[in-house]
């Protein structure tokens, strides 16, 4: 079950958006395709870790409307809750980044998953959800 990931293809949507429309559809999409992926009937109830990274298609230093790492992770981490976690508090641990597509990268045992959000072509968010690291393990 875990670790478990997915991609969301396409631009997230803030958590700051104004239209809230919006935002209930990313949700929806992000809850679709969790559910698609997820291989188990029921979420886990371990602690998790959800790392996030959005890689953008921007070109460099026109980045100005690219939604900011921190406010995509509220929705994602939302619309998982009950699909593969059951509460929100079981989230302990976030990391969320932003890449550009534009950018060089060097990959070494590249998940098939990340693999195929590049593949794509298209902007998307790699969504990894491991069990949370010892909360005695301060590093």
């Amino acid at each position: 079950m875990l670790p478990f990931e997915f991609i969301l293809t396409g631009r997230p949507i803030s958590n700051q958006t104004k239209d809230k429309s919006k935002l209930q559809v990313w949700i929806a999409a992000v809850r679709r395709a969790a559910n698609q992926s997820w291989p188990n009937d029921n979420p886990v109830d371990d602690n998790v870790r959800i790392k996030l990274t959005h890689y953008f298609d921007t070109p460099s230093g026109k980045e100005e409307n690219v939604p900011d790492s921190d406010n995509i992770v509220k929705p994602i981490r939302a619309a998982l809750t009950g699909i593969v976690y059951e509460y929100d508090y079981q989230v302990t641990d976030v990391t969320s980044r932003r890449r550009n597509l534009n950018g060089s990268f060097r990959v070494k045992g590249i998940s098939l998953t990340l693999a195929e959000g590049f593949i794509k072509g298209e902007e998307f968010v790699h969504v990894m959800i491991e069990v949370a690291p010892d909360p005695s393990d301060l590093r």
